[in-house]
């Protein structure tokens, strides 16, 4: 089961180079996303065999963000259906300001797209340090040609900047793989490999300083990739200048990844007995990245960037979550879900937006709700969402995240959370209000209304699913979270 859900995307990807026909190559990228989907939907029932003498396994942290990858991916794979038709009728239009719809090889979109779903699911079955490393960083190869897709300089400019700080993230997780082997090479420890479970039933003989210099380069390397600030810088820029269809990816699921890995190291460390040790560093960080975010939300003229940050935010959530610990926990791995979900939805919705308005810039959109009345509904279902407004499922994770620190005393991070997302609602408002109820410009020529069939009813998808988690978490997905955040050292 574990190599088909490896090998279905990379055969598809190799055929995807091959095949002619664009049609045909779409077709092949829907038929990859529903048969990864549902292999990944027979795992819940049936767990699959280890491989590779414990190397590959799905555990139960690994099947919840490949569920999340699966998933993302399907309504991704249908929304690149109407992109992709949208790009072959637009590919010789190239706007002045904006060059959204330039020539592209649409075999390498595919070929990649479907090679970015290889890779992070190799990172979500991967128990091996190491080869969690290797998977890391395949997942930056793959995805790197998506963000300059539309060839145009910013996207250069956003493709180095993702290569270049994700490389040097990665190169510190490296180093956080030389210490966690150095951590295992204990004489009592008898050279256990570095593989997790070998690690979490040796921890009380690891050697606690090198894990603890192990867990901050994991942190910090992983964390880059994760887009915690002051990290982050990367994403912001990759997000904007990529396809909003692979903004919805890399926000949604690959984001996740790294915060897989950065919990594989959390695991260990608790098993050794260093827990708050790491709790520490990541309420600290998830502080940051959330203060950080609402600060660059104030006043963003480019609400694809706005976005962008609000994923700055939202990491920072998870992280917290985490370092609060008990009940928090589940309120993350609860919260990783929502995000992703709202956050996808979002992505897309923008991308419907730029092809009828041809603008990033917040200040020349307006009435959407006029002008294309679904996507101004979704726009502003997804701000709800987004932002943590009741019934939506953002509003229960972060309801449970605060709970916890109130039931531990911690007050005064209880205080400066809320204040924090107050902020940042009222940054976020003032943008999509004013985007979807402004006046509607009479001179706008809506030449290029989005397919309904394929990239309006993924976002459509995703929104009823965000608010379904707030109004109803079914329970063997509620169970399935419970485990998680029992294995990782909460309930």
């Amino acid at each position: 089961m574990i190599l088909a859900l490896l090998l279905i995307p990379v055969i598809a990807a190799v055929l995807s180079l091959i095949v002619r026909n664009d049609i045909l190559r779409r077709i092949i990228l829907i038929v990859t996303a529903v048969s990864h989907t549902a292999i990944t939907i027979t795992a819940w029932g049936v767990e699959p065999g280890t491989l590779w003498n414990g190397w590959l396994m799905l555990d139960k942290p690994g099947l919840l963000f490949l569920t999340i990858t699966s998933v993302l991916f399907l309504a991704c794979s249908f929304y690149a259906f109407g992109y992709l038709a949208g790009e072959a009728r637009s590919k010789k239009q190239v706007f002045e300001e904006e060059a959204f719809f330039t020539n592209a090889p649409e075999a390498i979109f595919c070929a990649c797209i479907e090679g970015f779903l290889a890779t992070m699911t190799l990172v979500t079955v991967s128990q091996h340090f190491g080869l969690l490393w290797v998977a890391m960083e395949a997942t930056t190869l793959a995805s790197a040609p998506l963000i300059y897709f539309h060839r145009h300089h910013r996207s250069l400019e956003a493709t180095w900047k993702y290569l270049l700080i994700c490389s040097v993230g990665i190169a510190l997780a490296l180093l956080g793989n030389f210490f966690m082997v150095i951590a295992a090479t204990k004489p009592a420890s008898e050279g256990t490999a570095i593989v997790l479970n070998a690690l979490i039933g040796q921890g009380h003989n690891l050697n606690i300083q090198w894990l603890k210099a192990a867990f901050l380069f994991f942190l910090v390397g992983y964390g880059t990739k994760m887009g915690l600030a002051p990290l982050h810088t990367w994403l912001p820029d990759a997000h904007s200048e990529a396809p909003s269809v692979i903004s919805a990816l890399l926000s949604g699921a690959l984001l996740n990844c790294a915060f897989l890995g950065i919990l594989r190291c959390y695991q260990v460390c608790s098993a050794a007995g260093e827990a708050q040790f790491c709790q520490g560093l990541l309420v600290l960080f998830g502080l940051i990245s959330i203060g950080w975010a609402a600060i660059f939300i104030l006043g963003q003229a480019d609400y694809k960037r706005m976005l962008a940050y609000s994923s700055v935010e939202h990491v920072g959530i998870l992280a917290l979550g985490v370092g609060i610990g008990a009940g928090a926990t589940f309120g993350a791995m609860l919260h990783a879900v929502n995000h992703s979900i709202a956050k996808a939805m979002l992505f897309m919705t923008a991308g419907n937006i730029i092809a009828i308005y041809k603008t990033k810039t917040t200040k020349d959109v307006r009435g959407i709700l006029s002008v294309a009345p679904i996507t101004g509904v979704l726009w502003i279902a997804g701000f709800l969402a987004i932002s943590g407004i009741p019934p939506f499922g953002i509003f229960v994770s972060e309801f449970t995240i605060v709970k916890a620190m109130i039931e531990q005393g911690r007050i005064g991070i209880a205080v400066a959370f809320l204040g924090i997302l107050a902020v940042v609602f009222v940054g976020m408002s003032a943008a999509f209000l004013n985007m979807a109820q402004g006046p509607k410009n009479n001179d706008l020529q809506v030449k290029d209304r989005p397919a309904i069939a394929f990239t309006i009813l993924p976002p459509i998808a995703l929104g009823a699913m965000a608010l379904m988690f707030g109004l109803y978490i079914p329970p063997v997905v509620s169970d399935l979270l419970h485990s998680v955040a029992s294995v990782i050292g909460g309930y």
